[in-house]
């Protein structure tokens, strides 16, 4: 692989988890907490299981965007030292 595709990749998987991140974050905000508001139902364990596990994903995902920028920083320094 490339550098410069490492680098897009590891951009692009952050982003994913950015945005896994946004969706799972406004679905839980949307869920209703009293049954007595108008439209509302309880929160149940079951209503905040899947935004719960995309969180869980979203963190996942940004964690190995990361180490692929870190392990293609390592490669530039590695490529540097030979050079020198």
């Amino acid at each position: 692989m490339e550098m410069p595709s490492l680098l897009s990749s590891a951009t692009s998987t952050i982003v994913n988890a950015q945005q896994k991140t946004a969706t799972a974050a406004n679905t839980i905000a949307k869920l209703s907490i009293d049954d007595k508001e108008v439209g509302g139902s309880k929160i149940t364990p079951t209503s905040l299981f899947n935004p719960i596990i995309e969180l869980k994903e979203a963190e996942m995902e940004a964690k190995t965007g990361v180490k692929v920028l870190q392990a293609n920083q390592n490669m530039i320094g590695s490529l540097l030292d030979l050079e020198a």
